[in-house]
């Protein structure tokens, strides 16, 4: 198994068109000021961008479908409900998934270094690494790098898959993604698929991704309250999926 992938050597961001459908998830709470910018910068070649609106109170949504976007709704609040309800939308002939967020703390120009392995059949699953790419100062705070830290080592531990990242900027196989059977419907959504990839044998590799201070305030590392809870549920699902491998439950549904 790949452990992760390298920057290719020129640097290049040139938009070249993939073969196969690419879709992009976007699940997005009060984002009116950052959906903008995100949706400008996904490249041409993207067949189709997916706005959850997931119970925003401002025009996240309307912002959205002024620039092309399909916008669904998800009130249920809860970035793995959001995930869910994109991927219930998706076209029976999409190729490839990404999953990206809504608050322009992501480079979606460098959507190509997550959907490159994929369409090159070198990986199912390439998770964007905020940890080998560039940062801005402060935007990845200390509670998500402890955070980082201390899972991915967990992780390796219990499946020998060397993540470094737990980033939101993620691409993944259509299929591979259905098999998987996601089902965390709010902070575990992430190391679920992850882990869940793990369990499954998954190609997955890792590509070095820039990150920036978001625009607006985070749900969840923003805030004491949500930084414990998704600690929590990130714990629980890693816990819980490394007794499933262990018993051989993992793979029943491959």
């Amino acid at each position: 198994m790949n452990r992760r992938s390298v920057m290719r050597a020129d640097g290049s961001q040139e938009a070249k068109a993939p073969p196969g459908k690419i879709r992009v998830i976007i699940p997005a709470l009060n984002e009116e000021q950052a959906i903008v910018p995100v949706l400008r910068d996904i490249p041409p070649w993207v067949a189709e961008v997916i706005v959850v609106d997931n119970g925003s109170t401002d025009r996240t949504a309307e912002a959205a479908r002024s620039l092309g976007a399909t916008v669904v709704s998800e009130p249920e609040r809860g970035y793995g409900a959001a995930c869910l309800r994109g991927m219930a939308a998706l076209g029976e002939d999409t190729d490839i998934v990404v999953f990206l967020d809504g608050d322009y703390s992501d480079f979606p120009g460098e959507m190509d270094r997550l959907t490159d392995p994929i369409r090159e059949d070198a990986a199912d699953l390439v998770i964007g690494s905020r940890v080998l790419g560039r940062r801005e100062k402060g935007a990845l705070l200390p509670v998500a790098r402890f955070g980082n830290w201390l899972t991915t080592r967990l992780v390796r531990w219990g499946w020998g898959v060397a993540y470094t990242d737990l980033g939101p900027f993620r691409a993944i196989r259509h299929a591979s993604l259905s098999s998987l059977g996601m089902a965390d419907r709010d902070f575990g959504w992430t190391i679920e698929m992850q882990v869940k990839a793990a369990n499954l044998g998954l190609r997955i590799t890792e590509a070095p991704v820039s990150y920036r201070k978001r625009i607006g305030t985070s749900k969840i590392s923003g805030t004491l309250l949500g930084s414990w809870r998704a600690g929590k549920k990130i714990l629980w699902i890693v816990a819980r999926e490394w007794v499933r491998n262990r018993l051989g439950l993992a793979r029943i549904s491959r």
